[in-house]
């Protein structure tokens, strides 16, 4: 059975206590939100013990806003309402799952998309969600359980004459999910999985996500 330099187990890396450990060591950073639109999204780790996932969505191809893209669940930030509590409504609103403030195990660095947001990740714990997970049709085309083993790979750092930064990429499966997205998991791989308190707002995105 496999085991990372802090003799842990792969799969125990998706604890709760082995996440929630990690968090409490990571400080996280901001971005000044002058002129941009406020998001926050969910990284939503849960599932059966032994065997935790963490939740991915494609979005449908009809929707105006990045159509059939990877996206964790979240949206954007409502008046009068914390990130936290929109990170915890779109949870709810995307996937049928509803965790409590407690259940908010930590937060992630701030990233800065090119369509001119703020989106705030909140680690999450939605436990055994087998029995409550119920899919919006007009939000979540599909829902993918990524497993430890999937969620631990590299990421590929691809250079494009548009911008001095480097695009990031999450290889998954068959392809690689791009910032914001990828960037998002990779720094919750870094931090989670392996305590590397690696920062992720200098990558870029690709030029197709700039709008």
């Amino acid at each position: 059975m496999n085991a990372d330099a802090s003799g842990d187990r792969a799969e125990d890396r998706l604890e709760r206590s082995s996440i929630a450990r990690e968090l409490a060591r990571f400080a996280h950073r901001t971005a000044e939100t002058d002129g941009l639109r406020a998001a926050a999204v969910a990284v939503a780790v849960g599932g059966a013990p032994g065997d935790r996932r963490m939740l991915l969505t494609k979005r449908p191809d009809r929707l105006r806003a990045h159509p059939g893209q990877y996206a964790l669940p979240g949206g954007g930030v409502d008046p009068g309402e914390s990130s936290v509590q929109a990170c915890l409504r779109e949870l709810d609103e995307e996937l049928g799952l509803r965790a409590a403030p407690a259940d908010v195990l930590g937060r992630l660095d701030d990233y800065v998309t090119r369509s001119g947001y703020v989106i705030t990740p909140f680690v999450v714990w939605v436990g055994d969600y087998s029995s409550s997970l119920r899919p919006s049709e007009d939000e979540v085309a599909e829902v993918f359980e990524v497993t430890v083993d999937e969620l631990d790979v590299d990421a590929q750092f691809v250079s494009i004459p548009e911008s001095p930064r480097p695009v990031i990429r999450w290889p998954y499966r068959t392809g690689a999910i791009h910032a914001p997205t990828g960037a998002i998991v990779h720094q919750f791989r870094e931090v989670a999985l392996h305590g590397r308190h690696t920062r992720v707002a200098d990558f870029e995105q690709p030029v197709f996500a700039w709008r």
